[in-house]
């Protein structure tokens, strides 16, 4: 079967993705709102498309879409709701002849709050931030929209983000990282080559549903941070307690929610996780120094 893939959004998450399936692909194409960003998809073979999410649907994706058999949406909704379903609902409902399947990049924020228990596709959501409520309502858009079509859609609910160039090693080199201790505070993260792993064999399979894409060591940050340092061989930060860190409104968000993710229906559809800790990830990104760019 041709294979061509579209991702809105082609984000840090997106450009792995595209790596991923670039050997299996007749075509990758995606978005960004700048083309100032244009090379950096090339690089990662994705022909780029600008796309603001304001209004009509361009006509150079219109077309791109028209021979899409696998969409990826990794845009975030805003206080207007899903920018994608806005702009292309109708296209991918009656202009998208080829479409197999769809992915939706969502968030583990959509559980809210747990107190550190873990929590599993089948837990209800409660979202405590906006964001995170409005992620739940594009999830319930997109399920609503394989509910009409028959399409299969996934949504993968992403843990935090890390990888190359965006992990603890390369916040120690830049001096940029911290020991934020509050007490009982964990949570799990997943690397970005997981993401991008899970979503192409998910996109094989032509899964559906819903998927926690998320490691198997929920930890706390700190202890991440302390672990990278033992591995360059480096003296730790100093703790600094969570009251006295003088964290944006943005960067207290993030501490206001505390749970255990697992994800046991990903593995149980046949994937083996690369980088089943941080632990691991960090050994591993440390000897084949990874950790310091993106690979694009």
């Amino acid at each position: 079967m041709t294979k061509e893939f579209f991702i809105f959004g082609a984000g840090y998450s997106g450009r792995a993705l595209a790596r991923e399936v670039v050997g299996e692909a007749e075509a990758i194409a995606g978005t960004t709102r700048d083309l100032a960003n244009a090379g950096r998809l090339g690089r990662a073979g994705i022909t780029p498309h600008a796309f603001t999410g304001g209004g009509a649907l361009p006509v150079d994706i219109a077309d791109a879409l028209s021979r899409t058999t696998h969409l990826v949406v990794g845009i975030a909704p805003g206080d207007a709701g899903d920018p994608v379903l806005a702009a292309a609902r109708e296209t991918i409902t009656g202009a998208m002849p080829a479409l197999k399947w769809i992915g939706y990049l969502s968030t583990v924020g959509v559980y809210g709050d747990h107190g550190g228990a873990w929590v599993d596709e089948a837990t209800p959501c409660n979202p405590v931030s906006e964001r995170s409520k409005q992620r739940v309502a594009a999830e319930d858009a997109w399920l609503a929209l394989a509910a009409e079509t028959g399409l299969p859609v996934a949504i993968l609910r992403l843990s935090g983000i890390y990888g190359p160039g965006r992990n603890a090693l390369a916040n120690l080199v830049d001096g940029k990282a911290r020991r934020i201790v509050k007490p009982g505070q964990v949570f799990n993260r997943v690397h970005v080559d997981d993401i991008a792993g899970a979503a192409a064999h998910l996109a094989r399979r032509r899964e559906s549903g819903v998927f926690n894409v998320t490691d198997d060591a929920p930890a706390a940050p700190q202890d991440v941070v302390a672990y990278a340092a033992r591995v360059m061989g480096v003296e730790a930060p100093p703790e600094v307690a969570f009251e006295d860190a003088g964290l944006s409104p943005m960067g207290r968000s993030f501490y206001g929610e505390c749970k255990r993710a697992a994800n046991a229906r990903l593995k149980a559809t046949g994937y083996r996780l690369r980088h089943p800790d941080y632990r691991a990830a960090i050994d591993a990104m440390w000897a084949d120094e990874s950790w310091r760019t993106e690979n694009s």
